[in-house]
């Protein structure tokens, strides 16, 4: 049996190498609202949190962003912070940005040194995505590439493609987020994570969205996924489930196959 990759800060697993990781998003869209749900997240005790800044009302204020997320990191103390915009087209909200505009506010947040992770989609192409990894790169932060179908989910060698082709472009984490049409679906994408976490260098996280794919939030870590994302205040994408279920599963898990 083949040992499933961590998500590494600094050469050290996160939360002394759990498996897979809880980590929890944050949708505020303005300063207050994003500090009174990080307190309600922060007593639920997540592993990692996710800032969904395209939720933001200020994203187009470098300060403004860059502000918020000292603001998170000062609060949450050792717990790493995910950086995150995510597009229209991979189920974000709408922003008044051009993705060359993105890119600049990845390249400021990259350099003030207040976050830990960064994701980027690979549907930005190679150019898009080795700018923000040298600046990933250049500051010490992980950099996670991604990619979300909100409509269906792919063959089997396709989305193990997906994997392979972040881990070629230089992601730290490749990460694969799809919609199941039926349970087939579901399988097709546990199958993916496996075959995957066997090739790839690199960490990987994995998910099939909506109620059918919930069971994967709370099994693809025994397939290989290093991190699961679930409700802390509000959920950021269909399927998520509360933090306090997902962390009795895991413990369920944990304990029945500790053997393995």
């Amino acid at each position: 049996m083949h040992l499933p990759k961590p998500i590494q800060l600094g050469g050290k697993p996160i939360a002394g190498g759990k498996f897979p990781l809880i980590c929890t998003p944050l949708v505020g869209r303005t300063f207050d609202r994003l500090m009174s749900e990080l307190d309600e997240v922060l007593s639920m005790k997540p592993d990692v949190l996710e800032w969904r800044v395209d939720f933001f009302e200020h994203i187009g204020d470098a300060v403004a962003v860059i502000a918020a997320a000292t603001a998170i990191k000062n609060k949450a103390g050792k717990i790493p912070l995910l950086f995150t915009r995510r597009s229209v087209i991979e189920g974000g909200e709408k922003i008044a940005l051009s993705e060359a505009q993105v890119i600049s506010l990845y390249k400021t947040v990259c350099a003030s040194n207040c976050i830990d992770l960064i994701d980027y989609e690979l549907a930005n192409g190679p150019a898009n995505i080795a700018q923000v990894r040298a600046s990933a790169c250049d500051n010490g932060i992980v950099l996670v590439l991604s990619s979300h179908n909100f409509s269906f989910t792919s063959g089997l060698e396709t989305l193990t493609e997906k994997f392979l082709l972040a881990d070629q472009l230089g992601a730290d984490v490749a990460k694969v987020a799809v919609m199941p049409r039926d349970l087939d679906d579901v399988l097709t994408l546990l199958s993916a994570t496996h075959e995957a976490s066997k090739k790839l260098r690199i960490p990987l996280i994995s998910m099939s969205m909506g109620p059918l794919g919930a069971i994967t939030r709370m099994s693809a870590g025994v397939f290989g996924s290093a991190m699961s994302f679930a409700v802390g205040a509000a959920s950021s994408a269909p399927g998520q489930i509360p933090i306090e279920d997902l962390n009795t599963v895991l413990r369920i898990l944990d304990t029945s196959m500790g053997g393995l």
